[in-house]
């Protein structure tokens, strides 16, 4: 038998009344406001300013495409890109592996005092990329340096003057990027390898696979998409290397440019000279790098899934 009791007005969809269909809006529009103000406006606006020449913030001259003939002709800029790139290949062919190594390390099982170990290892990131400046700074010293004043005590024959930072001014960025970040990477790897199947690695043991083999055969197919992930993390990280040889090599791209990155010359460009147009098109350019691989590292991960 039907119900005689009236029926109760339809509800608006999701319970809201179509006096407050604007409340959504209402509520997100604070950060509409901020993206499109501090996101979409100067993204607009630095691709305009390629077509410009600046002379500080005030003053302009329209010349087309002039800023990227000259940028394509411009030795200063392929050199800071090769150091960024030589860097970035250190970052991912050096420091990387060496966070896997120490993960794997730390993940054995009955190893003593892992907690302390793990806490050794990440303490560098911590601590900001100014103390790390200052610090290898002083390690690479002459006369007073660490290194020096070490390697003299074990050779008698050592030149406390000899110039590291002149020298060897990559190796000496990657090593103490190496340092802060080894870490870092580390605790990516380690949680990856915590959640490998350990019923596939016992099942590998029992047909007789040595480590090496259920490692390359279990363990790396099991993290490749983490190692994918910190792979790209990484070089998009190298690419906007400029805290480090900006202090470490005391506000200057060391001899011969040996220390310049793009986005050193992209702060000098654009700051130092006031040109603005040109330090736009160091910027899109290297966004456009950035871009190009993280395309080409997703398909190489979607071709080994």
């Amino acid at each position: 038998m039907a119900s005689k009791t009236a029926a109760a007005p339809p509800q608006a969809v999701g319970g809201m009344s179509k006096r407050s269909w604007w409340a959504p809006y209402f509520f997100i529009a604070p950060f509409i406001l901020i993206f499109l103000t501090f996101i979409v406006y100067p993204l607009f606006y630095s691709l305009l300013l390629i077509t410009q020449q600046t002379f500080g913030p005030r003053s302009s001259e329209f010349v087309g495409f002039d800023n990227i003939t000259f940028l394509v002709n411009d030795s200063r800029f392929w050199i800071a890109l090769k150091n960024t790139f030589i860097f970035a290949a250190g970052s991912v062919f050096v420091q990387l592996p060496a966070s896997l190594g120490l993960a794997l390390l730390l993940n054995r099982p009955g190893l003593r005092a892992r907690s302390f170990y793990r806490l050794i290892f990440f303490a560098p990131s911590l601590v900001g990329l100014v103390f790390v400046a200052v610090l290898f700074a002083l390690m690479f010293q002459k006369n007073t340096g660490l290194i020096n004043v070490t390697l003299a005590s074990i050779i008698p024959t050592w030149d406390v003057e000899f110039p590291w930072l002149e020298k060897f001014v990559m190796p000496s960025l990657i090593i103490a990027a190496f340092w802060m970040y080894v870490g870092f990477n580390m605790v990516y790897f380690l949680a990856a390898l915590q959640s490998v199947d350990k019923s596939l690695l016992e099942a590998a043991e029992i047909d007789g696979a040595n480590a090496w083999h259920r490692f390359l055969n279990v363990t790396l197919p099991a993290i490749a998409p983490v190692a994918s992930f910190v792979v790209l993390l990484s070089f998009i990280g190298s690419m906007q290397l400029f805290e480090l040889p900006y202090l470490l090599l005391g506000n200057g791209p060391g001899p011969e440019n040996a220390g310049l990155t793009v986005v050193m010359y992209l702060y000098q460009t654009g700051f130092d000279t006031g040109d603005l147009g040109y330090a736009s098109a160091i910027g899109w350019t290297l966004a456009l790098i950035l871009i190009a691989f993280a395309i080409v590292q997703r398909a190489i991960a979607k071709r080994t899934e």
